[in-house]
């Protein structure tokens, strides 16, 4: 298990909606090795080849009715995206039981990042758990069109011609950073750090695409299953960054 340092993230918002559970953020990825200029890209359960992206990644979550309440009953997401990069970071677990969950979840907007596929405050130095609408479709713009996101070949995105609308939050329960930090360790930055992405976005708001992974605790619901995938969670009580990246309690009381 390896700690985020304190200091790391500067904001946190978990989000509840209808049809998803999100965490989203900010974050000085200098402390966790990811080099400050590394505008990331995309994980997500597809991929080229369908295998997931990191290979065989899995997600699951206490947080949707399925689970009925029971914190130790975790349901398979089968739809989730996952961005870090730009300072910024977003997770979006979808509801496999709502009908429009691979919708939420795009994977085809890889270059966009978080403020498109993800939109939320992203606000410095508030922490916050909220209940929250759903947000419209990552590439909707307004009710007549669809934006489509050109292909790398084309070059870099220079200009996006929409904003996202950014979903209504309301019953938000805050919390301090202090509390995040508990047992982490004093924050170092490393002389050299980790630029691995498997795909760029031109924004600011974007998310890495390494695909190391770090085993969650056990009490954190994390782990390998027994065909040795990669296996994190994300719920009412805690928030895990598939992959392994990043896990955070909606409590703020324990970031793995």
């Amino acid at each position: 298990t390896r700690v985020i340092p304190k200091g790391a993230l500067t904001g946190v918002q978990f989000m509840k909606t209808p049809d998803y559970v999100q965490v989203t953020g900010l974050i000085n990825q200098a402390l966790i090795n990811i080099a400050a200029n590394d505008d990331g890209g995309e994980l997500d359960p597809h991929g080229a080849d369908q295998r997931g992206n990191p290979l065989g990644g899995l997600l699951f979550s206490n947080a949707f009715a399925q689970s009925g309440g029971n914190p130790t009953n975790y349901v398979q997401a089968i739809e989730w995206h996952n961005f870090m990069g730009g300072g910024a970071f977003c997770l979006k677990a979808c509801d496999p039981s709502r009908p429009n969950a691979a919708r939420y979840c795009e994977h085809i907007y890889d270059r966009i990042g978080c403020n498109y596929n993800a939109p939320a405050a992203y606000k410095p130095d508030v922490f916050e758990s909220c209940l929250g609408d759903s947000q419209d479709f990552p590439g909707a713009n307004g009710v007549v069109s669809t934006y489509q996101q050109p292909p790398e070949s084309l070059g870099p995105i220079v200009a996006i011609p929409y904003q996202p609308r950014t979903p209504a939050s309301s019953q938000c329960t805050p919390g301090v950073s202090s509390e995040l930090y508990a047992s982490a360790p004093a924050p170092t930055i490393s002389a050299s750090t980790s630029t691995s992405t498997s795909s760029r976005s031109t924004t600011t708001r974007a998310a890495t695409t390494s695909t190391r992974t770090v085993s969650t605790s056990a009490s954190a619901g994390g782990g390998s299953n027994a065909a040795g995938k990669r296996v994190s969670t994300i719920g009412d009580g805690l928030i895990s960054v598939a992959g392994g990246l990043i896990a955070v309690s909606v409590l703020f009381g324990v970031v793995m």
